[in-house]
């Protein structure tokens, strides 16, 4: 599949799945995870986080970056820049595995519609994800967030 066209046709949700379709088997491929997909400058600059458990070398975002590289060229994306690194201490959770597999650690979990109380922000304990919902512990008590309602979720590092 080409991107060069396709991405002046394709909208913008479009093409980041059809890019996300050629990344991720790479790098699943290669052991690692793929946390996030960016695309800036009109797609001209990507930018990829990819973790692994033990966490992510330099070696890692190395080994990616040249078979990505690759593989972008064979399947024709037009792009300027590559940017493959970590997922950092933040790290973003989009899947109800990140809930799952990062439960008993502290997150920040913004949704998008408040609860009945008005509060859209909830800092706690994740305490994991039971199909459409995360479960995250506050002063003492459990709450279920609705998955699909979760604007954005993350890690807070424990420094």
């Amino acid at each position: 599949m080409g991107f060069g066209p396709f991405f002046v046709s394709a909208s913008r949700g479009a093409f980041m799945a059809a890019l996300e379709a050629v990344v991720e088997p790479v790098v699943t491929g290669m052991g690692y995870e793929l946390v996030e997909l960016q695309a800036a400058n009109g797609g001209r600059m990507l930018r990829l986080f990819i973790d692994k458990p033990g966490g992510i070398r330099v070696e890692d975002c190395a080994a990616v970056s040249r078979q990505l590289s690759r593989v972008l060229e064979v399947e024709g994306v037009d792009y300027e820049r590559l940017e493959v690194s970590s997922p950092g201490l933040d790290r973003p959770l989009k899947r109800p595995a990140d809930f799952v597999r990062f439960a008993g650690q502290r997150a920040d979990v913004r949704m998008r519609t408040p609860d009945a109380s008005g509060r859209r922000r909830f800092v706690g304990v994740l305490r994991g994800a039971d199909g459409a919902h995360v479960n995250i512990e506050l002063e003492g008590r459990t709450v279920q967030l609705e998955l699909g309602d979760v604007e954005r979720a993350r890690l807070v590092p424990e420094l």
